[in-house]
């Protein structure tokens, strides 16, 4: 089993992508991973839209201000929440749906970058665009494709985020 924390560690927000698509058999994967995220009491609250087509991608960069990167990017992953599902955590489960997805994607050799619209301004004109209907949201945009850059590693270190027993 390759080491989970380096593949964790490893990966990072992708803007930049190759002029490549990505293979049915690698989107097929990342949705299969996707779809084995945990739920509250396994109710799966999700569902996703997958968007490959460069108008669609160019009009999602253009709605989203902090999207651009969308258009570059040959593939959007789209997870939707279903809070008739699960009223009180489709979004978090959908998150954690959609983290699945991002890593088995970095696992495949793929680069991909969130951003988020549920709650937003722009989220009616986005389920507009994409026909979502009324009882979904749009929990984001994942951009997915080929990385066409190096990536940074930064963050935090652990004394500055941990604390035991107490605050």
């Amino acid at each position: 089993m390759n080491d989970a924390l380096e593949l964790l560690k490893s990966r990072r927000s992708i803007r930049k992508y190759k002029d490549q698509p990505v293979e049915e058999e690698k989107i097929k994967k990342c949705l299969e991973a996707a779809r084995w995220a945990p739920s509250a009491s396994n109710k799966q609250p999700w569902e996703f839209l997958i968007v490959t087509d460069e108008q669609v991608r160019k009009k999602l960069s253009e709605i989203h201000p902090y999207a651009r990167f969308v258009a570059q990017s040959p593939l959007v992953f789209i997870p939707l929440t279903n809070p008739t599902i699960h009223q009180k955590y489709h979004m978090s489960d959908t998150a954690l749906a959609t983290m699945q997805y991002m890593i088995e994607a970095h696992s495949l050799g793929l680069g991909t970058c969130w951003a988020g619209v549920i709650g937003s301004a722009i989220e009616p004109e986005v389920k507009e665009l994409l026909n979502v209907p009324e009882h979904l949201n749009v929990l984001g945009l994942v951009a997915t494709g080929y990385s066409n850059e190096e990536p940074t590693k930064t963050r935090k270190e652990l004394e500055e985020l941990v604390h035991y027993e107490k605050y």
